[in-house]
């Protein structure tokens, strides 16, 4: 953020301007500008940014809507994650107690089994809501496009885009990495690379919170497969 003003009944917030807007606009367009290797660099970077967010900042913060819609592109389509309306802050010494919510918060389609089940909240809810955001990338298809509402009206946080990659990487063998891949760039891209992030993602969106990484081990294990990356 650049500035404010507060003068009157105005109120105002002055942002950078993102020439490429979000995620979610890029990742829809026909126009394919988003090849592999910015995808890889995107999950990369923000990986590092929730890293900083959960376990380096002087008060940890937790997102709780990480989404395509929240990562804006600058004209080089280096990611900055916006909109912490709905964040909580972390008390670095009070770490063994589970953030309290008073409110579900989030995305359906985004969201932690943990907001549904009403378990307590920890960094694992934005932990997942990453690993479903690298699975857009990768495939290119959105998570919320095939919701099923429940018989309570509710839509299940299990949604069809984990299980169908899950599915993908049982059956299909060595090749399950080309079979979930944009088609848009499967031909001009590194498939062990995107192998290791489909790998990643799909730890973090584990429905048991204690199996999914932290964000620190998310950065090292992407980091670790790519030496070339600054």
């Amino acid at each position: 953020m650049w500035g404010y003003c507060v003068e009157g009944k105005h109120r105002i917030l002055v942002y950078e301007y993102m020439e490429n807007g979000s995620l979610a606009e890029t990742l829809l367009s026909k126009t394919n500008i988003l090849d592999w290797s910015k995808r890889y660099d995107i999950a990369l970077r923000i990986s590092r940014v929730l890293a900083y967010l959960h376990e380096e900042c002087l008060e940890w913060i937790l997102h709780c809507d990480i989404k395509p819609q929240n990562i804006l592109l600058d004209s080089n389509f280096q990611p900055k994650l916006a909109d912490f309306g709905l964040s909580k802050l972390k008390s670095r010494n009070n770490l063994n107690n589970d953030s309290e919510f008073s409110m579900i918060r989030g995305t359906r389609g985004y969201m932690a089994p943990e907001w549904i089940l009403n378990l307590p909240i920890t960094s694992k809810v934005d932990v997942y809501s990453y690993g479903i955001v690298v699975l857009e990338m990768i495939t290119g298809k959105s998570s919320t496009m095939m919701n099923i509402e429940g018989d309570d009206g509710e839509v299940a946080y299990n949604g069809w885009l984990i299980t169908w990659v899950r599915e993908k990487r049982r059956s299909s063998g060595t090749c399950w990495v080309e079979e979930i891949t944009d088609p848009s760039m499967v031909n001009n891209c590194d498939l062990s690379k995107m192998e290791v992030l489909a790998r990643v993602a799909l730890n973090c969106v584990e429905e048991n919170r204690d199996i999914r990484p932290t964000m620190s081990q998310v950065v090292e294990m992407i980091q670790s497969n790519d030496k070339d990356v600054e």
